[in-house]
């Protein structure tokens, strides 16, 4: 069986506490995810950002090398793809 993807096993290890998350150059703050679960190796979260009223969606890609992000912002139909999770800590360490 594959190797779980890390950042994927970090979020699921830390949640359901707060975790420090960086999405590429744009995006850097305190997220609390809602739900997060493993199908296999396959890794689905979705949760928020402090301060934000969007709710980001998480999620292993095809080759489960990233954790790739969309965005809704409320009263916008359909994601927007924001970026690849590149750093997750603990939010209080």
């Amino acid at each position: 069986m594959p190797d779980l993807n890390r950042v994927a096993k970090r979020m699921y290890n830390i949640h359901p506490n707060a975790m420090h998350l960086t999405v590429g150059e744009e995006i850097d703050g305190t997220f609390t995810l809602e739900s997060a679960e493993f199908f296999q190796t396959e890794f689905q979260a979705e949760g928020r950002r402090d301060g934000d009223d969007a709710v980001y969606r998480f999620a292993t890609t095809e080759d489960n090398d990233a954790v790739v992000v969309g965005q809704q912002r409320p009263g916008e139909n359909g994601w927007r793809m924001v970026g690849e999770v590149d750093s997750v800590e603990r939010a209080d360490a």
